[in-house]
C-alpha cells in the first residue's frame, strides 16, 4: 500500500502525483512508494490502537504527528470521546461541591456517586471496543461522536 509523502493520503498503484494534494511522489528502491514522512513509522492499525491507549492524550499526540486519514480519525475520536468523559467527571465533581455548599449535598453526592460508576463502565467498554476495532483495521464510528471525529479529522 502506498501513501503520499506529504499528506499521507493513499496513492493509486504507480502514481507519480498525489490526487489529494498534488505533491510529486518519489519511488524507493524496488519501485514501491515510500511510507508517509508525516507518519509515526507504525502500522496504521497499531497507530490507531495506540490513539486510545491514554485516552485523549495519545489521541492528541497521534493527531498532531500522524497525517494518515485512518490514524487521524481514530485520534480525533479518542480526543472527542475521552475528552468529553473527562469534562463530564469534572462537571459531576462541581455539581456535588455546589450542592454540598448550598446545603443539599446529600442529593448531589448521591447523584454523582450513582453516575460515576455508570460513566466509568461505559467508558471502559468504549475504550476496549475502539481499541479492538482500530487494531482490526476497521474505521469504527461511535454513535454521534464518530461524525464529530470525522469532521475534525477531515474525512
Amino acid at each position: 500500500m502506498a501513501f503520499c509523502a506529504k499528506c499521507g493520503a493513499q496513492l493509486a498503484a504507480g502514481a507519480t502525483f498525489c490526487s489529494a494534494c498534488g505533491a510529486a511522489q518519489t519511488s524507493s528502491a524496488g519501485g514501491a512508494q515510500a511510507a508517509p514522512a508525516a507518519g509515526t513509522g507504525l502500522e496504521e492499525n497499531v497507530a490507531g490502537l495506540l490513539c486510545y491507549a491514554a485516552w485523549w492524550i495519545t489521541g492528541l499526540v497521534f493527531f498532531i504527528t500522524d497525517k494518515r486519514p485512518f490514524v487521524r480519525f481514530h485520534a480525533a475520536q479518542a480526543m472527542v470521546t475521552f475528552g468529553a468523559i473527562c469534562v463530564l467527571y469534572v462537571l459531576l465533581a462541581i455539581f456535588a461541591s455546589v450542592t454540598l455548599a448550598i446545603g443539599i449535598g446529600v442529593i448531589g453526592t448521591l447523584i454523582s456517586f450513582a453516575l460515576v460508576p455508570l460513566i466509568g463502565l461505559a467508558s471502559l467498554i468504549a475504550w476496549i471496543l475502539c481499541m479492538v476495532k482500530a487494531y482490526g483495521g476497521e474505521r469504527f464510528k461511535l454513535p454521534f461522536i464518530g461524525d464529530i471525529a470525522e469532521n475534525i479529522a477531515g474525512k
